[in-house]
């Protein structure tokens, strides 16, 4: 599918909303504002924003820690984000949660769970409720290089490949599970072949380019609807800070960090739109402007948000 000169602006604004967000929750958790850890997607956005954008308006996602970009796309705002991060009362879980453990069912959003690779089985279980009515609908979500090692990658992955289920997973190597390497968790040079295990297809794309993202998963997307099953995509990327902002990432060669800084996504997306004159610098500045605007007024609410009152947090305990 080509995507209209609007629709490439969208992926453009979606990438830099979703790093500017980034950055303004780690200048938040650096102030002390953040309760808990933040766990950031710099040089990851193109996986989020460009497969999160090919899902029909009906489709369902699952995001983990590191698809703020993708919760974006699906009508979030940053001001969710930054509530949802400083545990305050306006936020989508009322304060009570302090990290994107949150949801929208009327945007066909899945609340993530921490336990990596768990997300798999349960959109497995949506693809199926899907496939059960009868519906066009397909699921997405997501895995890192680290979680697609554990048991229930698998398990979902095979329960989804025996039953035919419209199912995408997307796995993001980043090349690190927390400070472990990829060649020490892992003896295959592409973990996409663990597909071959399962008897379903696999792509591999560059994962900082957005378009490649999108159009993967669009296919993959295509081929679910048409009752073909799910696709295991693995997007090749890198975690450009660390496992969370407590975390350093001295582990990390610089020189491999300085080799991927050169494949920043939002820097190579704006050069295929500059030289493709898709973009002018007054629309480039337009959206830049108005991202900043969108930022300025989010951690205003935000801040200005009270916490709970404490006797909240027993108003959902059933028993």
């Amino acid at each position: 599918m080509t995507l209209s000169r609007a629709q490439l602006h969208d992926l453009y604004y979606f990438m830099c909303l979703n790093r500017r967000v980034g950055e303004q929750l780690a200048a938040l958790y650096r102030q002390g504002k953040v309760v808990g850890g933040v766990y950031l997607s710099v040089g990851q956005e193109a996986i989020s924003v460009g497969s999160a954008y090919a899902l029909g308006p009906h489709d369902f996602l699952g995001p983990m820690i590191r698809n703020d970009g993708a919760m974006l796309v699906r009508g979030f705002k940053p001001r969710d984000l930054f509530l949802q991060y400083m545990a305050r009362r306006d936020g989508p879980t009322g304060g009570r949660d302090a990290n994107t453990h949150f949801g929208d069912i009327r945007r066909g959003v899945i609340a993530p769970i921490s336990m990596l690779g768990e997300l798999i089985p349960v959109l497995a279980g949506v693809a199926l409720a899907a496939k059960v009515r009868r519906e066009r609908r397909v699921a997405l979500t997501y895995i890192g290089d680290g979680g697609a090692s554990t048991t229930p990658f698998h398990e979902g992955l095979n329960f989804a490949a025996i039953l035919k289920l419209p199912l995408v997973v997307i796995l993001e190597n980043n090349g690190w599970a927390y400070s472990t390497p990829v060649s020490k968790q892992a003896a295959v040079k592409d973990l996409a072949e663990r597909a071959r295990a399962y008897g379903i297809p696999s792509e591999i794309v560059e994962g900082n380019d957005v378009l490649a993202v999108y159009q993967a998963t669009r296919a993959a997307l295509d081929r679910a609807r048409r009752g073909e099953g799910p696709t295991l995509i693995e997007a090749k990327t890198m975690r450009m800070k660390g496992h969370g902002e407590h975390d350093d990432a001295r582990y990390v060669p610089g020189e491999l960090l300085e080799k991927w800084r050169k494949k920043d996504p939002i820097l190579q997306f704006e050069r295929y739109l500059a030289t493709r004159r898709l973009m002018t610098e007054v629309e480039k500045a337009a959206l830049e402007s108005r991202i900043e605007e969108e930022i300025r007024r989010d951690v205003e609410f935000a801040e200005a948000s009270p916490f709970p009152a404490p006797e909240e947090a027993v108003r959902p305990v059933w028993a």
